[in-house]
């Protein structure tokens, strides 16, 4: 009888630890499932992602505009110009991110302190912080920025694990750059491009990203700005330079002298965009430091109200010499 109770006894209790064991399996199964790994290749080498990055750092304009458009809100990002905060264009979308420093000068501190999955920047820019950054988490770099826009944007896709979302978003991008060119019909009008930027004014040529954006849309340029070059600088001597059909004037910063006195120079009177009134004031932070899809779609809806429909943009007056 002493064996029986000792069996059942013993039975009872592999029974008990049994089930304890199958509670404890299933929790493990749960919560211990390894994610995928990814290798993605970049500028500076290789980075290994596990999983889908939820904690990401954005050190670049156009990095956290791919982020916005493929549904990413980072947890940090850096500011243009500091005390200006985040792109306008991007709204709520950006709320309540965390301020990591400015594109010059990131803090490599404050983004190691938001515990990032992911760093997304491009060696262009931060070359000589990489071996930092990737110290702190899987760090992505593009090679350069700008022109190579769409190039960046699949790269940001792969890294983000939303490559599907990024091909769809370029398809999008492409339906409406083929669209506007389809409306603006056989003879174009030519877009001048002209940028304020502190004691600089810029001509802006097509090696840009909004170089890319008008060619993309079929809008020409004119024969002075027609060469596959980034910018040059506007002197009173280049100003005839600035004429076309339609010139898109924007501002960086809050310093224009220069603009200034190229405006209240006579030859910028006798530009026929100046007497035509077609000068278009454009914001700078979607046109010029978007540099990405989100940026490339909103501007090409912009350019179709002013190229297509004749109107001025909210934000702009109407009057070009307005400081």
């Amino acid at each position: 009888m002493r064996r029986t109770l000792s069996i059942c006894a013993a039975l009872l209790a592999t029974l008990a630890v049994a089930a304890c064991g199958d509670d404890d399996d299933e929790t493990v199964s749960a919560s211990s499932e390894p994610e995928a790994t990814r290798t993605v290749r970049h500028a500076m080498g290789t980075a290994t992602i596990t999983g889908t990055p939820k904690r990401v750092v954005v050190l670049d304009t156009g990095e956290l505009d791919s982020a916005v458009a493929l549904g990413v809100k980072p947890v940090g990002a850096v500011e243009a110009i500091a005390g200006e905060g985040l792109p306008a264009y991007l709204g709520d979308a950006v709320k309540d991110i965390e301020l990591v420093g400015t594109i010059e000068q990131p803090n490599v501190e404050a983004i190691a302190a938001l515990r990032p999955d992911l760093i997304l920047s491009s060696k262009v820019r931060h070359e000589a912080i990489y071996d930092q950054l990737a110290r702190v988490a899987p760090t992505v770099f593009s090679e350069e920025i700008g022109v190579t826009w769409k190039e960046n944007f699949a790269l940001h896709g792969q890294a983000l694990g939303r490559t599907g979302d990024a091909r769809r978003l370029q398809d999008e991008y492409r339906d409406k750059a083929s669209a506007l060119q389809g409306d603006l019909g056989a003879d174009p009008p030519s877009l001048s491009v002209v940028r304020s930027v502190g004691d600089e004014v810029r001509i802006y040529l097509k090696a840009n990203f909004l170089g890319t954006v008008l060619e993309d849309a079929g809008l020409p340029r004119p024969k002075a700005q027609d060469k596959d070059e980034f910018s040059e600088t506007a002197t009173v001597e280049r100003i005839p330079a600035l004429d076309g059909d339609l010139m898109i004037l924007s501002r960086f910063g809050d310093d224009h002298r220069l603009l200034k006195r190229l405006q209240d120079n006579r030859l910028w009177s006798r530009l026929d965009v100046v007497k035509a009134d077609r000068v278009f004031e454009v914001p700078d932070d979607l046109w010029f430091l978007g540099i990405g899809n989100f940026a490339a779609r909103k501007v090409l809806d912009d350019l179709r109200t002013v190229v297509i429909d004749g109107q001025r943009l909210p934000s702009d007056d109407g009057n070009p010499k307005t400081a």
